[in-house]
């Protein structure tokens, strides 16, 4: 435990550092980048990760290895020696295909008969299994665009999850769950002052680790509604999925960035209207989506096992965001 606040305290001072010495740095200038803030800050937030999360789990070598692997991939976008998001996403399907099928992370049940027939055969549930990790992983990232919401998102379904005693011992045990809380937190807060970044290392490593953490509770809590995990994950999955729709209809690639995030646009209107400075329009908008789904996921645990519960959560979620979404965008265009 000494050890572990002694990190602690090494995060703050080493990212001061990395601040002042202009090291790791966002490289701020492209659209989608200076968008929402207009500071070149260290993406360090997912170095400080890593480690720790070796440490915790360096008794299972193959969640180490793709856990590593993913967060090299975003080092690499991060220091701009991998660019092409082409080939990013390739990398990200070989990788985690190979971790679904070595770890057998496979979806059991979807409480559909015909689905689950589909799910029984083996290379359709590795294949399925893959398809919502790379959908998580690039929604972690999507959501990324403003200061502490990826890693409060990743905080609250984390805490749900220990919680309801969905996560086991042998997953996460008591003392390391509190760690790795205490850990996210502190990284919330230098986010929140602008003092590092999660960056691409460390949304792809939070999003495979939900995932890992998802999967692996729901093979072990078959009570459990698979419906519950999609709730809790909804809003970076559906902003993938939406991102991917919106660009198709206009003929873009679902790969390329751009400014059309929900957060995004929150940002632009809390910007416009109230007239704030960037990183307060930034924190603000931030802390009105974090809590709009911390009110979805505080509903969704309160009852966890009834499919019929979590679906009419999750269209009332998808409408409330699509809403949302044509207001905000008329409002930007009118802009």
């Amino acid at each position: 435990m000494t050890f572990y606040f002694a990190y602690l305290i090494l995060i703050v001072l080493v990212s001061l550092i990395l601040k002042k010495k202009g090291l790791f740095l966002n490289y701020s200038g492209d659209n989608h980048q200076s968008f929402s803030n207009v500071g070149n800050i260290p993406l360090s937030g997912g170095i400080f990760l890593i480690f720790p999360i070796i440490y915790l789990y360096s008794n299972d070598l193959i969640l180490v290895t793709f856990l590593s692997t993913i967060f090299l991939l975003g080092f690499f976008s991060d220091r701009k020696i991998l660019v092409s998001p082409q080939k990013r996403f390739l990398f990200q399907v070989i990788s985690i295909l190979l971790f679904v099928i070595i770890a057998d992370l496979k979806i059991l049940t979807s409480r559909i008969e015909l689905f689950d027939i589909m799910l029984s055969n083996q290379v359709f549930a590795y294949l399925f299994s893959t398809f919502c990790l790379l959908i998580l992983i690039n929604g972690s990232n999507f959501i990324d665009g403003l200061n502490g919401l990826l890693i409060s998102y990743s905080l609250l379904v984390i805490y749900i999850l220990g919680n309801l005693g969905l996560i086991s011992d042998q997953i996460i045990s008591d003392q390391n769950f509190v760690l790795i809380l205490w850990l996210m937190l502190l990284i919330l807060f230098l986010n929140f002052f602008n003092i590092l970044m999660i960056g691409d290392s460390g949304a792809y490593l939070l999003g495979l680790l939900l995932g890992f953490l998802i999967i692996t509770s729901h093979k072990n809590n078959l009570d459990v509604s698979p419906y519950f995990y999609i709730s809790i994950i909804w809003y970076p999955c559906f902003e993938n999925l939406f991102s991917i729709l919106r660009k198709l209809n206009k003929k873009l690639s679902p790969l390329n960035p751009d400014n059309k995030h929900l957060h995004q646009l929150v940002f632009f209107f809390i910007k416009k209207k109230l007239g704030l400075s960037v990183i307060f329009s930034n924190n603000l908008s931030s802390a009105l989506l974090i809590f709009f789904n911390f009110l979805i996921i505080y509903i969704c645990s309160l009852n966890p096992n009834s499919t019929i519960f979590q679906v009419k959560l999750i269209i009332c979620s998808t409408l409330l965001y699509i809403s949302g979404y044509l207001i905000l965008n008329k409002f930007y265009k009118l802009n």
